[in-house]
């Protein structure tokens, strides 16, 4: 199922890189505030099955229990949870992408049950779910939606990860034209040990990139023994063998040499699930952490009165928050660009990957952000425990292992700063963003010493302030790279990733200050949501400025690279805050909390 382009009826809904563009608060977005009672009770739902029947099996999930595995798949198709992305039509319930990122968070709590959640009800199924015809849908999604079957993804290679055009295995029809014969390997397959359906991507005839359903029993398959891994060591891995295998024709997933197309979009989604996959993770590490350092002492003092433990374990949530604020509104914008589509008429699935592919921007920097937010979570609990970090006894030790992989997943975080501004600067040239047009009036006001002014004066001002210099810097950056490599400017990684880190941070804030703003009671700033903006901003401000001048120092020399540096230091700014106050403001939340203040 192709995309469709949306009609012009959109537009009202910010498209996607457009937050890079409009005012900070230009238009309301989706925040757990706003959740609705549906999808606040399928997260309650989730999160409790995490805690009661994945948690207390963590030792026998450690220890590749696929049998186990194949038990929770089962109880949790049994509660719904695994059929929320499936139609109706076919079993499922066919709900909004909201709420299946909440599942997605909800059963991050284990980092090996969160991949093989994610792999059956993601990059396993979607492909049938979006690209299958309705024979296809009929067969497998009732039973991958209760678990009955489980679902893998088979993509990578041994000379094909991130370049997963390279893919060397082949698919030729057989000469009676009943059977796709399939040669080649595949790498590094998640639930390959136990599962039941392959979605398998083959080059027909060397060349054309193409998908198929492979089914467990199919003739030339062979799973290989599993992998050993670093982390994520409960959830199977294996490598998978065709030699000769015969798929029968009808198992086609799409059309012949359109592959690329399930292959993109499933990794757009991925990215864009991965930010909320790793909130349930965060959120349980800092409150872990918390009670080991409430009931740990050193010289007679509980760890947690100490001032730079209470930092990290503030910085944590400030983190979450920002993670949260981020991948909520993405995936309300992607809801909002179907609300008024009917799920049930055809060409819906092309609506649906129309909205998903609007936002792929935002969804690569929930990708990086998350993953690197999630390694910063868990690095600061594994120093809070101390000594007690390194052992196999405290679950920080696992969590700490289990979280460097999503650095890798869903394409790498190198592949994924480039595809942020990449996009950014095709959609310009497109004329779907006005980049250039804007990037333009930067140079005029950072000419003329010019500072944007927050449009709302309240406590957060600075912090508004303080994103539109984010955007400005990020606009300004890219304006001059393109000015100087032109149609090389891709060569330029090291530039177009500086570039990414301050569309981030600009991304992060304008949606921190909003998401503040929007939970205001009666017009009145929540105090401990405004210290976590602007802790989250102390740090992220100074960045982008760092970023930025790394980008104009690897693009330009010389009087050249002196006149930008001038004008980019006429956006300096800096707003003086107590650090320990802000600290202490959030610190006294977490505390009455036992973890992050904001979990439903």
């Amino acid at each position: 199922m192709a995309a469709v382009n949306e009609p012009a009826a959109s537009k009202e809904i910010p498209t996607g890189g457009a937050f890079l563009f409009q005012e900070v608060g230009t238009s309301r977005f989706v925040t757990p505030e706003t959740f609705t009672e549906e999808q606040r009770l399928f997260f309650r739902t989730a999160l409790q099955f995490s805690r009661e029947q994945v948690l207390p099996q963590a030792v026998r999930i450690e220890h590749k229990d696929n049998v186990l595995l194949r038990e929770l798949l089962r109880h949790a198709g049994e509660l719904g949870l695994l059929s929320v992305d499936i139609p109706e039509a076919y079993g499922g319930t066919g709900l909004d992408k909201t709420t299946s990122l909440l599942l997605a968070e909800a059963m991050s709590l284990n980092g090996s049950w969160s991949v093989t959640f994610g792999a059956h009800t993601g990059i396993g199924s979607l492909p049938i779910v979006w690209f299958g015809n309705a024979a296809q849908k009929a067969k497998y999604l009732p039973k991958l939606g209760t678990g009955e079957w489980v679902a893998a993804y088979a993509l990578t290679e041994q000379g094909s990860g991130s370049d997963a055009l390279g893919a060397k295995t082949k698919a030729v029809r057989s000469p009676d034209g009943k059977h796709w014969i399939l040669n080649g390997s595949k790498l590094y397959i998640t639930n390959a040990a136990f599962a039941d359906v392959f979605i398998v991507f083959a080059k027909v005839d060397g060349d054309k990139f193409t998908g198929f359903i492979v089914e467990k029993d199919t003739p030339g398959l062979t799973v290989g023994p599993e992998e050993h891994k670093m982390g994520i060591r409960g959830s199977s891995t294996c490598p998978l063998y065709f030699e000769d295998a015969r798929v029968p024709a009808e198992n086609l997933l799409g059309e012949v040499g359109k592959g690329h197309k399930i292959a993109f979009n499933i990794l757009n989604y991925g990215r864009l699930k991965l930010g909320a996959g790793v909130l349930g993770g965060m959120k349980l590490q800092l409150g872990n952490a918390l009670r080991f350092v409430q009931e740990r002492k050193q010289f007679g003092t509980p760890i947690v009165r100490f001032p730079l433990s209470r930092e990290k374990l503030a910085r944590m949530a400030a983190l979450i928050y920002a993670l949260e604020s981020m991948t909520y509104r993405t995936t309300g914008l992607v809801d909002a660009r179907l609300a008024a589509r009917d799920k049930s008429a055809p060409g819906y699935e092309g609506h649906l990957l129309a909205a998903v592919e609007e936002y792929a921007i935002e969804s690569s920097i929930m990708k990086v952000y998350g993953s690197e937010a999630l390694g910063q979570v868990v690095d600061d609990a594994v120093q809070l425990h101390g000594g007690a970090g390194y052992i196999e006894e405290y679950p920080v030790e696992r969590a700490y292992r289990d979280a460097r992989i999503n650095r890798i997943f869903e394409g790498t975080n190198e592949i994924n700063r480039m595809l942020i501004t990449g996009m950014l600067i095709k959609r310009a040239v497109k004329g779907d963003l006005p980049l250039f047009a804007m990037a333009g009036n930067v140079a005029e006001e950072l000419s003329r010493g010019e500072k944007p002014r927050a449009r709302t004066d309240d406590a957060l001002a600075p912090q508004e302030v303080a994103a539109e210099v984010a955007k400005r810097l990020a606009l300004h950056g890219l304006r001059v790279a393109a000015e100087t490599f032109g149609p090389e400017l891709e060569q330029h990684q090291e530039v177009l990733a500086s570039l990414s880190d301050v569309v981030m941070d600009a991304f992060a804030l304008d949606s921190l200050v909003t998401r503040t703003r929007q939970a205001a009671s009666g017009g009145t700033l929540d105090p401990v949501r405004l210290a976590l903006v602007r802790l989250f901003a102390l740090d992220s401000i100074p960045r982008a400025y760092d970023r930025t001048r790394r980008a104009l120092c690897a693009t330009l020399q010389g009087d050249a690279l002196d006149k930008e540096l001038k004008r980019l230091a006429t956006q300096d700014i800096f707003t003086p805050y107590n650090p320990a106050e802000l600290r202490e403001t959030v610190m006294a939340a977490i505390e009455s909390a036992g973890g992050y203040p904001f979990t439903e």
